[in-house]
């Protein structure tokens, strides 16, 4: 293993600041292609090629955006095998980033609910405003 490019203490912006969980969420939930790369994520792929063949309609420019998005929030890291190239290289969930995936299967067991109408015919739940 050569170098490892992100790590759990690197979810900040640019100027440092540390980056809110809410625009995370936003930013990943917002684009159906960084959904499906961090389901990719967590049922074990981890090589560049494995997601693209996973997403026909992925282009390689656009998974390499979305995954750098993912490392810059601390969500994914990134490690790359060998010297010289041809070099492998290997994203994996971070523990945050595991974290992070509970937030996408309850927004996707929420989606489910509503597709079957479970939701809408609940009571509604007032909600306390401190």
């Amino acid at each position: 293993m050569v170098q490892n490019e992100s790590s759990i203490h690197e979810s900040a912006s640019r100027d440092g600041s540390s980056i809110p969980v809410a625009s995370m969420v936003e930013s990943m939930i917002g684009c159906k292609w960084s959904v499906r790369l961090l389901q990719l994520c967590a049922e074990g792929y981890r090589r560049p090629s494995a997601f693209l063949r996973a997403c026909p309609g992925l282009s390689s420019k656009v998974m390499n955006e979305r995954l750098r998005k993912m490392i810059r929030f601390g969500i994914l890291q990134r490690t790359v095998f060998g010297e010289k190239p041809p070099v492998e290289v290997e994203y994996l969930l971070t523990p945050f980033g595991l974290r992070f995936m509970g937030l996408i299967d309850e927004v996707q067991r929420l989606q489910e609910a509503v597709d079957q109408g479970e939701v809408l015919n609940e009571a509604p739940v007032a909600v306390d405003k401190k």
